[in-house]
């Protein structure tokens, strides 16, 4: 099956939020997508990209991505996240989650970088099975904290709150 690996343009974006969409309803979380093509081509692209996209193509068609952006390990120095890694259904099994985490994984080592990280979902064992295969280590007891808009916007709040009254 042939496919062509490369940087995603603004123009794909569109494709990639389909992915995104296809991701989110595979995760039981079909209504959680908040980011748009705006956001996309504004935050992957110019002076100040939070992003790097690779796209998987085929016959002219966007049909994977993997998106991956910078961070720094206080033990390690400085890494790659890989965000997400997704495979159209109709290509999955084909050779392309493998062509992407390849490149991602060039990438990383292009720019020197100490260690390649994501998340996977506990019950998602194809996709754990796929990466451990790869060799990457499958860190089961972390768990992943997060806090959302609405937390934030709460923490601030409870902040302002205690500079009030402290």
């Amino acid at each position: 099956m042939e496919f062509l690996i490369r940087d995603a343009q603004p123009a794909d974006m569109k494709h990639v939020l389909n992915l995104i969409q296809e991701l989110a309803s595979f995760e039981k979380e079909p209504n959680a997508v908040e980011v748009t093509v705006t956001d996309l081509k504004k935050d992957g692209f110019g002076d100040n990209k939070l992003f790097h996209c690779f796209v998987a193509e085929k016959e002219n068609r966007v049909v994977g991505i993997a998106l991956i952006y910078p961070r720094y390990s206080t033990w390690k120095g400085a890494m790659v996240h890989l965000e997400d890694l997704i495979v159209a259904e109709e290509m999955r099994g084909s050779g392309l989650g493998t062509a992407l985490l390849d490149e991602v994984v060039k990438y990383g080592h292009k720019l020197g970088v100490k260690r390649i990280s994501w998340e996977v979902l506990d019950w998602n064992e194809p996709a754990i099975a796929f990466y451990e295969k790869k060799g990457a280590r499958v860190m089961r007891d972390w768990d992943v904290v997060q806090l959302d808009e609405t937390g934030i916007r709460k923490y601030i709040d409870n902040l302002e709150a205690s500079s009030i009254n402290g």
